[in-house]
Order: structure tokens, then C-alpha cells, then sequence
């Protein structure tokens, strides 16, 4: 087996070396950046190959993500929780984490409803959101914020955007799309903009459980 391997190690160096690649010419044709907009209906052309083009690589990405979040719980579960919570104590520095969540959450709304017509994205909005949570949790009480994450069901609702994201996802794989309306409106790319806020919902929730356990067993973020 070991030589086979091999083997076909050798014959795939042969081949980058000896065969070349065929390649379209573009040179009297649209650019790569003007078909992939054109195809998707979307002037951000990069939200138009994460959600379109690579659209497979994107829901193994949402699902590596779901993964580690469940593996830090899984991780942990079995540890002794952390008696010493590290917060900010001093009011200039939590009036100024509270600020910086305040524009963190505004970055990051925006960024899940127009990052389809502007740099940015779900993950971008998501991270936005995650950073927003984790300002809020060092300056607010642990019990207050693992109260309000039971209260609005986020772990339920986290769960609910992976879920609704693959379904959405294997429809438009399977060749359904909806029509892509006016380009550069808000509501426009078809799919695209539903599939933004859905990975934004998945990454901020998913950042804020992260948050809750190292909060609970480590008693730092």
C-alpha cells in the first residue's frame, strides 16, 4: 500500500510538471470579478462565491464551527468550575467596554443585512457580535448573562440557524434559487442575503456560549 502511495505521489508531480492546464482566454471576454457578479446578482463578489460558488465549503465551515463549540463544552464539562471571575471593576473601563459593544453590535447588524452589497459578511457580522457579547460579559455579572441567554432560548435558536442554513443550502445546491431582483438593492442576490444573516446569527450565538463556558470553568475570556 505503501507503494502505491507513492506511486501516485510521482505520477501527480509528473503530471503538474509535464501537462499543462488548460485555461479560457479571457483576454476579449468579462473578468473572472464581472462573471461572478453577474452570475450571483450581487455587487460584493466575494459574499457571491462564499455563498454561491464554494457554497459546499461554506456549510462545512458553518459545521467545523458548530463542532468546536460543542467540543469546548464537551471539554470542559467534566472540570471544576472556576471560583474567581477576572472582570473590569474600575467605571472608565466599563463605560468604555459598554461603548465598544454598543459599536461592535451596530458593526455587526449592518454588516449581516448590507454585506452582500459591501465588504463583509455572515462571519464578519458574527464576529462583530461575538466581540460585542464578550465586552458585555466582562463587565456584567456571569449569573445575569448565562439568565438572559436561558431566557431567549439562544442555544435553541443557534441550533435552529445551522439547521435552516443547510436546508436553504442543499435547495439552492439542488438548483432552486430565488430571483435575484435589482442590482445593488437590499433586497437582492436571491439567497445570498438570507444565508448572511443566518451564518451572523450562528457565529455570534455560537461565540457567546463559547464565552459562558470559559467564563464558568475558567473564570477568564
Amino acid at each position: 500500500m505503501k507503494w502505491l502511495y507513492i506511486a501516485a505521489g510521482i505520477a501527480l508531480y509528473v503530471k503538474m510538471l509535464l501537462l499543462q492546464n488548460p485555461a479560457p482566454d479571457l483576454s476579449q471576454q468579462m473578468s473572472i470579478t464581472e462573471l461572478v457578479v453577474k452570475d450571483c446578482g450581487l455587487p460584493n463578489a466575494v459574499s457571491g462565491i462564499i455563498f454561491r460558488n464554494r457554497l459546499y465549503d461554506t456549510i462545512y465551515e458553518v459545521v467545523v464551527f458548530t463542532i468546536a463549540i460543542l467540543g469546548a463544552s464537551f471539554l470542559l464539562a467534566n472540570e471544576r468550575q472556576s471560583c474567581a471571575i477576572y472582570q473590569f471593576k474600575d467605571e472608565p473601563s466599563i463605560v468604555l467596554a459598554r461603548l465598544g459593544a454598543t459599536i461592535s453590535a451596530l458593526v455587526g447588524i449592518e454588516l449581516a443585512i448590507r454585506g452582500h452589497l459591501s465588504p463583509g459578511g455572515g462571519f464578519a457580522a458574527g464576529v462583530a457580535g461575538g466581540t460585542a457579547i464578550g465586552l458585555v460579559a466582562i463587565t456584567s455579572s456571569p449569573q445575569l448573562m448565562q439568565k438572559i441567554y436561558k431566557r431567549w432560548h439562544a442555544a435553541t435558536w443557534e441550533k435552529v440557524s445551522v439547521l435552516v442554513f443547510i436546508v436553504l443550502s442543499v435547495i439552492t445546491l439542488a438548483g432552486y434559487e430565488l430571483p435575484h431582483g435589482e442590482f445593488g438593492a437590499l433586497f437582492s442576490g436571491g439567497i445570498v442575503p438570507i444565508l448572511n444573516i443566518l451564518v451572523a446569527v450562528k457565529v455570534a450565538l455560537g461565540s457567546w456560549a463559547v464565552i459562558l463556558v470559559f467564563i464558568r470553568y475558567r473564570g477568564l475570556l
